[in-house]
């Protein structure tokens, strides 16, 4: 009785790297396109061509185009594909260990304006691209107020705020201040670089410190 051909190896890490060099290719050429052609011009096939993939993968990964470009703002607001949320990151990581107020706020700033220098030019291209783009937009926007929201908790159980601060109405507000619409106002239309706005920012929110003046 002839033996059985031994079967090979399901080899899991080989398919996961593959999947991550796809990904990342599909990323690629979705970011050139978007900003080489413009949004309605960048389709699911011209992307799954440029990254050399088919667009079945494509859908697979992101489930089409409007998966695909909020995975690319997602990536672009982090600065990486890392698997991690925001708030496990470095940067908001040193913000929410740093136990001085005026200093955690600093930090806070300096990440909201590394935030807004990334994602300007795709705010911008996607404010113009109708209803899919504003779709991206919106739901980015109700991100960041949760995070603002996260933020504003951390200091207030950190005794940084007053006693009888409106936590919610704080939240509201900040939200609007650290806002993409205001930093290109006062960047691109005003005329601000970015170490301007960030020490405005700074100043804006201090006051709703324990203790400000």
């Amino acid at each position: 009785m002839p033996s059985e051909t031994p079967r090979r190896p399901y080899d899991s890490g080989r398919r996961q790297e593959a999947a991550r060099r796809n990904r990342a290719a599909v990323l690629a050429a979705g970011r050139e396109l978007l900003f080489r052609d413009g949004y309605q011009a960048t389709t699911v096939r011209a992307v799954a061509e440029r990254a050399g993939v088919s667009p079945e993968t494509l859908y697979k990964a992101f489930g089409g185009k409007t998966g695909l470009v909020k995975a690319l703002w997602d990536v672009t607001l982090a600065g990486d594909d890392e698997p991690l949320a925001m708030a496990e990151r470095p940067q908001l990581q040193a913000v929410l260990a740093t136990p001085d107020p005026h200093a955690k706020l600093r930090l806070y700033a300096a990440f909201v304006r590394g935030v807004h220098e990334r994602l300007a030019a795709l705010s911008a291209l996607l404010a113009q691209a109708g209803p899919e783009g504003g779709q991206v937009l919106a739901a980015s926007e109700e991100e960041r107020m949760t995070g603002v929201s996260a933020f504003v908790t951390h200091l207030a159980e950190a005794g940084a705020l007053p006693p009888d601060a409106d936590t919610a109405r704080l939240a509201d507000s900040w939200w609007a201040l650290t806002g993409p619409q205001l930093y290109t106002q006062l960047t691109a239309g005003r005329g601000w670089d970015a170490d301007t706005y960030e020490d405005w920012l700074t100043g804006v929110l201090a006051p709703a410190l324990r203790g400000a003046a």
